[in-house]
């Protein structure tokens, strides 16, 4: 039995839980800050370093579901202390790389590390916290676990600058193995006499993710996560700095203050689109609308403006990529109201595949695009070829419109057959604010 009220202690392990996801963002975001200089250490091009980071996101997201039952058979500490120590191992082992393929494995080890953290953090909330606080302890788990960002962005650039490749990663790598130590002596799955959860079967796995998939709800979370997430993420975590510097022509530090800006924009709107989502759960889908048309049109008139663009439309940009991060999480919000509890972990997995699936593409394909346009290996991007390579976010925005639209549909008709009816936006808002129903 959870304890009706939070105890003192339960904040103090979830504070631990919270140090290791940020120190897996802190490992995730480290690459893109030295992409440029991975680039020149390895002598190679930028589809190359996209590669990295590609397969550092595609195994993320390949795990989800596998990391999902070891969670369920061996506990969140045990996974969390495994997924710190894979990671520490990949940044030594990218610390001492001088080659590509070595260079990409340490990013696949990181990728493994990092996909054991975030869901095995989730489970800890879930077990230490009342039904009710869940959803605020989740939220502020994701936004101030973004702080690894800003670690990234300031310390591991000024440490990168300051010495050398090899002195910069050994120290991440020690970073990691600190907080497997923290793990291993002050963090526990469940508070004392609780018991454990009995594992699913292979049979009854395969069931459930048979009836997560076929479940409307999980498929619109996925798409949400999609379209609402990539921009974001592939700006923070590789192609961001260098339009900043390369393109737009930035100081490394004022780019550096943008992507925290990035950050700090994040954990200031995540609670207000969780109270949103609590107040209109039946609209969430419009408010997925609103930031994706804000992104897009954002994103269009930087990429057509004249010459580089004015610092405020920059400061601009960036303010709406903040918003990305917590739209993303309204597909879980999805998952989380539209299956049993039983497929609760399943449906995470899937709605968090759609956006670093996403990513991962995104990441790649405007590596392709640079390449093309930049002859040889060289680094001296030009912001015609940055807007060029940029373009290619319309693709999977309209991929996850047209999902979004697709499976709502079928979300609402199945209400609709419920005897849930929604009325128009305009209508429902007018109601809600003369204390009536916003269905019919």
């Amino acid at each position: 039995m959870q304890p009706a009220q939070a105890p003192a202690r339960a904040y103090a392990v979830w504070l631990v839980a919270l140090a290791a996801y940020a120190v897996a963002v802190f490992h995730r975001a480290s690459l893109g800050v030295a992409a440029v200089d991975a680039q020149e250490r390895f002598a190679t091009g930028a589809s190359a370093v996209s590669l990295f980071l590609v397969l550092q996101l595609a195994v993320y997201a390949a795990l989800q579901v596998p990391v999902g039952v070891a969670l369920d058979r061996f506990g969140s500490r045990r996974m969390i202390l495994a997924g710190a120590l894979t990671m520490a191992t990949g940044q030594l082992v990218l610390a001492l790389a001088t080659d590509v393929p070595t260079a990409v494995a340490a990013r696949v080890l990181v990728g493994a590390g990092d996909a054991m953290t975030f869901i095995s953090v989730l489970r800890v909330v879930s077990m230490w916290f009342p039904g009710r606080t869940v959803p605020l302890i989740t939220q502020l788990t994701g936004i101030l676990g973004q702080l690894g960002s800003i670690v990234a962005a300031y310390p591991l650039v000024a440490l990168l600058h300051g010495t050398s490749w090899r002195t910069t990663f050994l120290g991440a790598a020690a970073t990691g193995v600190l907080v497997a130590v923290l793990v291993l002596v002050a963090l526990r799955d469940a508070p004392e006499g609780t018991a454990p959860a009995p594992a699913a079967g292979l049979a009854e796995l395969r069931v459930n993710l048979a009836a997560t998939w076929r479940e409307p709800g999980t498929r619109i979370g996925l798409y949400t996560h999609l379209v609402t997430q990539f921009s974001g993420t592939v700006f923070a975590l590789l192609w961001g700095y260098p339009f900043l510097v390369v393109g737009e022509g930035l100081s490394p530090g004022l780019a550096a203050s943008l992507l925290t800006l990035l950050v700090v924009v994040g954990m200031g709107v995540g609670p207000l689109f969780g109270r949103l989502c609590g107040r209109w759960p039946l609209r969430r889908s419009d408010l997925v609308f609103g930031i994706l048309a804000i992104t897009a049109v954002t994103w269009t008139v930087v990429l057509l403006w004249p010459g580089r663009a004015p610092l405020p439309l920059l400061v601009l940009l960036v303010i709406v990529l903040g918003t990305n991060g917590p739209g993303s999480m309204i597909g879980f919000d999805y998952a989380r109201t539209e299956n049993p509890a039983e497929r609760m972990g399943s449906a995470s997995g899937v709605v968090n595949v759609g956006g670093f699936v996403a990513s991962l593409c995104t990441i790649l394909a405007i590596g392709l695009v640079l390449d093309v346009l930049t002859p040889g290996s060289s680094t001296d991007y030009d912001l015609d070829a940055f807007r060029a390579a940029f373009a290619v976010q319309y693709v999977f925005w309209a991929i996850g419109l047209v999902g979004v639209l697709r499976h709502r549909r079928e979300l609402r008709g199945r209400l609709a057959r419920d005897g849930v009816v929604l009325a128009p936006l305009h209508a429902a808002v007018r109601a809600r604010l003369r204390g009536g129903s916003a269905y019919r």
